[in-house]
């Protein structure tokens, strides 16, 4: 049996380590080098990239937008009423170097922080704002996530508040406020009409007053409607002069 040549051992060998080396790294992906604990330079991908273990470590970082759901958070508002509010939050990384190098674990990092956010700035407002005012808020939270972000190199594009759950007696004193609103509108609006029929009423009056005998056409109007549902009522016109003349004293 003949032995095997040392040479083509070693060759073997040095043929194996190379193929480990190859890394294949997805267009959305990029890979952060460590060579002799040193970071280097630009990271390699996407494509072919060559790691030498244990010379070089390299560190997968994916570019794509991560979508996180916010647990709900116990929030305390400026009026003192107690919610439990949830959101989502939209980020990537835009420097993967950073994001690897400047914070341990940034994925979990960013939701601390969007947890701690969320809190202290829907804390500082009312109720109402909170229910009302969502687009000002979530840029609010973005603008603040995102600056608290850039030092590790990710960039929060959105943050979209989903769902606010009040307490149930909030939620009939808010129906009890809304049904007197709307009740206040009504009365307003009846009011307003009721302001329009007395000034129109007060220019038929003053018509009536300049040619007495509109009231007569009047009458006769009304006797027209009445015939007009065919009923048996029969109405008489009576001046009021004539009432007027009868409660003369001496009469």
């Amino acid at each position: 049996m003949e032995s095997i040549s040392p040479a083509l051992v070693v060759g073997f060998i040095v043929v194996l380590y190379l193929v480990s080396s190859i890394k294949i790294l997805a267009e959305y992906e990029r890979g952060v080098v460590f060579r002799l604990g040193k970071l280097l330079p630009q990271p390699k991908g996407p494509g072919l990239a060559l790691v030498f273990a244990p010379i070089d470590r390299m560190v997968k970082v994916s570019l794509r937008t991560v979508v996180l759901d916010v647990p709900p958070q116990d929030v305390i508002t400026k009026d003192n009423v107690s919610v439990k509010v949830n959101a989502v939050l939209y980020y990537r990384v835009m420097d993967p170097r950073r994001a690897i190098v400047e914070v341990e674990n940034f994925h979990y990092a960013t939701s601390q922080l969007a947890q701690t956010t969320l809190r202290s700035v829907l804390g500082q407002v009312e109720l109402d704002d909170l229910l009302s005012e969502r687009e000002r808020l979530n840029r609010e939270l973005q603008e603040i996530l995102d600056q608290r972000t850039d030092p590790w190199g990710i960039k929060v594009s959105a943050v979209e508040v989903k769902h606010v759950d009040l307490p149930e007696n909030m939620q009939r004193a808010m129906a009890r406020q809304a049904e007197a609103e709307r009740e206040k509108r009504a009365k307003i609006i009846h009011a307003a009409g009721e302001l329009e029929a007395s000034e129109k009423l007060s220019q038929a009056a003053g018509v009536i007053a300049v040619q007495p005998v509109a009231i007569t056409l009047r009458y006769l109007q009304t006797l027209t409607e009445i015939a007009a549902e065919k009923n048996s009522t029969i109405i008489f016109p009576l001046p009021i002069e004539l009432i007027n003349m009868l409660n003369v004293p001496g009469r």
